[in-house]
């Protein structure tokens, strides 16, 4: 039976470079849970976009001197760049700084408005008097009153990952070393105390699917709820709409209006295709699925504000008071992949970043690397020696190579195709028969998004075809027994046309060559672009798939003998050891 599932996916922000944490952390096991679903034939959409306002922007832009639109347009290009590089395939990818946005978090705000979940209060926030500005909680350091970390943002500390109250701070500090005083400003609340007990319902039961660490995270952050401003004194952002409020500069805060961007997205989405209403059965359809792919850090703002939100505005745009907005259905948050040793800092520039190391390296190289090491269920660590034994040990020699010696042999020796093999014998429709078994292994863990042992069983299934190719040795086999060669060669290739598919959702790239040297025609996924929208105020860059011919392909091969094959070429290259050395190197010298 065919689901229909949301894959919604992290936002990063408009303020730096991506670097494999944030890859492995969120961007990267959507993909590969997205692609799965769509070659099982399931209705699919992936969306996401820039994370275009908000202090992260602002103090970059700050830094350079420049307006924050030029940041936000810089990063959100190369972002486009690098999700293309690395093959993650967004059904739309958009940005935060678009009018369908602007509008839709507008509407949000207002329906919890009008239900009477939002309250006005007067606060103290920081005020920086040598610049006249109310200061935004990214502006404003200190040590955690928590955990005493002593480098703590005002609005969440990054050593323990607890949302902060800037005014708490211990000694506070304001970015750039300007005066502070308190100041009272008005603002508007999201009434979560309000919302609390049907929140509690939501994540009291039918979580066994969650991931424990989002679980009981998540429970006990409802269990300790009360208002929580959202909006800020800002200029770049989303102006708050309510008309004749009396202070200007004033805008949504970040995190209220860009999680309302997997909503506004599927709008988007839905008008770029011709199909107005078609978000609707991702959001309405109380059969649908929505999987949230964030990092351990976003746990709050998606397991319990943005539930919060969208029970408190029940539903938009949606004439029928039976339906209402639906929940998310999990949220599976990575922990954090640290490097060599030591925590990643895009500020120190201890980083493998994105767009370089896919310069230098394989996509599908990289990508095996990430999921097989991908922080599920605790932090990880990137180790560039690792990197090199596994590439060279595990994708090379078990995969890469049973795949090229087994074309390279039929296509030399079977005049360019695939074998006619006759009747199969019992060894051959065994070994069938356990490579057809991983489509359920495989399948069952990546629904339940277990990417790592799923990659794991993959490449466990990888290996009974070596063994079966050890004992068969088709190569001395050929010189004794021309129809047995035929019929090793033809099972290895049909359980290679399997695993093909098998190993498509995590190595895309080298899954489509593989399917070009077996002989078959058309794109295993579809093909990726990058298009320009235009509304009627702005124009945006954004990342757009088509899925032609990825759907329903997830099943066992059915090669038939006397397919042509194409002239093969290794799938993947072997490493030097030495690049590890090299790379640890490189991280030192750019420190």
């Amino acid at each position: 039976m065919t689901e229909t599932i949301l894959v919604a996916v992290a936002w990063p922000y408009a303020n730096a470079d991506i670097h494999v944490g944030n890859i492995t952390g969120a961007y990267l096991p959507a993909d590969v849970f997205a692609r799965f679903h769509r070659l099982r034939g399931n209705r699919v959409l992936m969306v996401s976009g820039t994370d275009a306002h908000g202090t992260p922007i602002t103090v970059r832009a700050d830094a350079e001197g420049i307006p924050p639109q030029e940041v936000y347009e810089r990063y959100h290009r190369r972002f486009l760049d690098l999700f293309l590089k690395y093959g993650l395939a967004y059904d739309l990818f958009t940005s935060t700084h678009t009018e369908n946005h602007f509008k839709v978090s507008q509407d949000i705000f207002l329906a919890l408005k009008d239900h009477g979940c939002l309250y006005t209060e007067t606060e103290k926030q920081w005020y920086e008097r040598g610049k006249g500005r109310f200061l935004p909680d990214r502006y404003v350091e200190g040590e955690c009153y928590i955990c005493h970390y002593p480098n703590a943002r005002g609005d969440q500390c990054d050593n323990c990952g607890n949302l902060l109250d800037s005014t708490q701070l211990i000694n506070p500090r304001a970015k750039g070393g300007g005066e502070l005083e308190l100041r009272d400003t008005e603002h508007f609340y999201l009434d979560l105390g309000k919302l609390a007990p049907d929140l509690g319902r939501y994540l009291g039961a039918g979580k066994d699917h969650w991931r424990p660490n989002v679980i009981n995270r998540s429970r006990q952050d409802a269990a300790e709820l009360r208002g929580r401003a959202i909006t800020r004194d800002l200029d770049w952002g989303i102006p708050v709409p309510v008309a004749g409020w009396p202070e200007s500069g004033k805008c949504l805060y970040v995190w209220f209006e860009a999680v309302i961007g997997y909503f506004s997205a599927s709008i988007e989405w839905s008008r770029n295709h011709g199909t107005p209403e078609a978000w609707k059965d991702w959001w309405y359809d109380p059969g649908a699925k929505t999987y949230y792919f964030i990092g351990k850090d976003n746990i709050p703002f998606h397991a319990v504000i943005w539930p919060a939100q969208l029970i408190g505005v029940r539903r938009l745009y949606e004439t029928d008071p039976g339906k209402t907005l639906n929940l998310p259905y999990d949220v599976p948050a990575n922990e954090f992949l640290n490097l060599e040793g030591q925590k990643i800092s895009g500020s120190r520039n201890w980083a493998v970043w994105g767009l370089d190391s896919v310069e230098r390296y394989d996509p599908d190289a990289l990508r095996y690397y990430l999921i097989a090491n991908m922080p599920e269920a605790k932090d990880s660590d990137w180790s560039w020696a690792e990197f090199v034994a596994r590439n060279n040990n595990e994708l090379v020699a078990t995969w890469g190579n049973l795949a090229n010696r087994v074309l390279t042999f039929a296509y030399k020796n079977f005049d360019g195709r695939v074998p006619d093999p006759g009747d199969l014998r019992p060894e051959d429709i065994e070994l069938l028969a356990k490579v057809d078994a991983g489509f359920a292994g495989v399948g069952q863990l990546l629904k339940a998004v277990k990417l790592r042992a799923a990659l794991s069983e993959a490449l466990r299934v990888a290996s009974e075809v070596n063994r079966y190719l050890d004992v068969r040795a088709p190569w001395s086999e050929i010189k004794t027994d021309r129809a047995a060669a035929a019929k090793t060669i033809y099972t290895a290739l049909r359980a290679i046309d399997s695993l093909k598919i098998v190993f498509a959702p995590f190595l895309p790239f080298s899954s489509e060559t593989l399917h070009g040297y077996l002989g078959y025609d058309g794109s295993l996924f579809g093909a990726q672009k990058i298009e320009t929208f235009a509304e009627p105020a702005r124009t945006h860059e954004a990342l757009t798939y088509d899925p032609a011919g990825a759907t329903g392909q997830w099943q066992p091969s059915r090669l038939k003998g006397g397919q042509p094959l194409r002239p093969p070429a290794p799938l993947f290259k072997k490493l030097d050891e030495a690049v590890a050395e090299e790379e640890v190197a490189r991280l030192h010298e750019k420190r």
